[in-house]
């Protein structure tokens, strides 16, 4: 299943690197993963649990840069499977 255009946009924003921003996103809990340049590139959307993790669904960034070049030439999302917490 494709991502929503908003989280995309949510998702294509720089963040700080290397951290975990936990946060709701229409009617689902999100929590995101960022890589050393701040892009988001890990991705839980589901019901977040009591100790924090989400069941869920999980997507991993793909990034194509540029040749000697930190400039993404195009990225896109895929479903990795389902995530639970027993």
């Amino acid at each position: 299943m494709p991502l929503n255009i908003k989280l995309q946009k949510l998702l294509e924003k720089v963040y700080e690197p290397q951290k975990r921003y936990d946060q709701r996103f229409s009617k689902v809990d999100i929590s995101f993963f960022t890589n050393e340049q701040g892009e988001p590139i890990t991705l839980f959307i589901g019901k977040r649990n009591e100790d924090g993790s989400i069941k869920g669904e999980r997507y991993v960034r793909k990034i194509v840069r540029k040749p000697n070049s930190p400039e993404i030439l195009k990225s896109h999302w895929d479903l990795k499977g389902s995530v639970s917490h027993d």
